[in-house]
């Protein structure tokens, strides 16, 4: 194919803000995990699929195959009426309340 880029497993984007490796970053609606630590707009390579423990809100049981959003900072099972983009879903149960959940990405 000649239009072919890349897979798109890895992209690099601008980090919105300083970014821990590990952390979400959200561009827009377009989620993904840091590979590394970035400043602010500065190049940062993130992740667009896998398995990853990300923090969550705390005050939410997850149950496994939930629908997973992210609020900016942290996972959550609340759409925020279309304003939290999904990011996945729930690969393990979470407590209530919890600080982590597992999350398996999905575009």
């Amino acid at each position: 194919m000649k239009n072919f880029i890349q897979p798109g497993n890895t992209v690099t984007v601008a980090a919105p803000s300083d970014v821990l490796s590990g952390a979400g970053v959200l561009v827009g609606k377009l989620f993904g995990v840091a590979n590394f630590d970035a400043k602010s707009g500065d190049p940062v390579e993130i992740s667009r699929s896998g398995v990853y423990e990300l923090p969550k809100t705390s005050g939410q049981a997850w149950a496994v195959g939930a629908m997973i959003y992210f609020d900016g900072s942290k996972a959550t099972t609340a759409d925020n009426s279309g304003a939290n983009p999904k990011i996945g879903y729930a690969l393990a149960v979470a407590a209530n309340p919890s600080a982590t959940g597992v999350v398996v990405l999905s575009a």
